[in-house]
């Protein structure tokens, strides 16, 4: 603001702030589209960060511990089974909550981290309804290689699958750290599709996971027709792309275990 007068800033209404996943502008918009280009995939900002405050006479702000402890609750509903004994019974006592912060943490440590599993799969699963795919899956960084971690549906990879790295789509989309959506993997050179045949896939929508400057994977959702999603799927898995890297960076507190060896 330092030489510059109030005529030269341009002020926006929360209550109808709508951020354009497309061009990346923010506009006070009332339509279901950006008044910039038109595009579908736009997020309303009072929704994405929890409301107004401006004529509620009493705010309450939601501190970590209270964030931690809502988390918690969301992990309990998952059998012990699944998040292993040890995990449980740290969730349970409340351990978890007092964890050193996972930006003070190397991105193959936040990897690694068990209670990431269920929360991976509850996104994934969210995903996979929201856009209506067939399919979706989130991969993760381990060492050189993006190695599926989370599925949902009948046309996802298998867990456990390395996805290419180097080419591809896949690849693509975590070199230009961008979203990419492919209409049709029939008529798409990007695309592996020996892969996607293998998998009954043709549309494809892709989301770069980065933290830090980093890349740590990648979040698809995945369909078995052409021309399968739109700008609004484009924005919703925009959105669950942060949601999960929220998700990496408040459970990579716990402390590293060793590499799962390659099959």
């Amino acid at each position: 603001m330092l030489g510059r007068s109030l005529s030269d800033v341009n002020f926006v209404r929360l209550q109808t702030a709508v951020m354009c996943v497309q061009c990346e502008l923010i506009s006070e918009n009332a339509t279901p589209c950006c008044l910039a280009c038109g595009s579908k995939a736009v997020l309303s900002l009072p929704r994405v960060l929890g409301g107004s405050l401006a004529h509620q006479p009493n705010a309450r702000l939601i501190r970590d511990a209270e964030l931690n402890q809502l988390v918690r609750d969301l992990l309990s509903t998952v059998p012990p089974s699944v998040l292993g004994a040890e995990t449980a019974e740290a969730l349970a006592t409340g351990d978890a909550a007092g964890q050193e912060p996972a930006s003070h943490l190397s991105a193959a440590q936040v990897l690694r981290d068990p209670e990431l599993e269920p929360v991976m799969n509850i996104i994934t699963e969210k995903a996979a309804a929201l856009t209506g795919a067939t399919g979706a899956a989130i991969a993760l960084r381990r060492g050189d290689d993006i190695v599926c971690r989370a599925r949902a549906g009948r046309t996802a990879p298998d867990l456990g699958v390395r996805l290419h790295s180097h080419s591809g789509f896949s690849a693509e989309c975590v070199r230009r750290g961008e979203i990419l959506l492919c209409d049709d993997a029939e008529k798409n050179p990007r695309v592996d599709l020996v892969s996607c045949r293998q998998l009954g896939v043709r549309s494809i929508l892709v989301a770069p996971l980065r933290h830090l400057r980093s890349p740590l994977g990648i979040f698809e959702v995945l369909s078995s027709r052409p021309n399968a999603f739109d700008d609004r799927d484009v924005a919703t898995l925009q959105l669950l792309s942060g949601v999960m890297m929220s998700a990496i960076t408040r459970f990579g507190g716990r402390p590293a275990t060793p590499p799962v060896p390659a099959q």
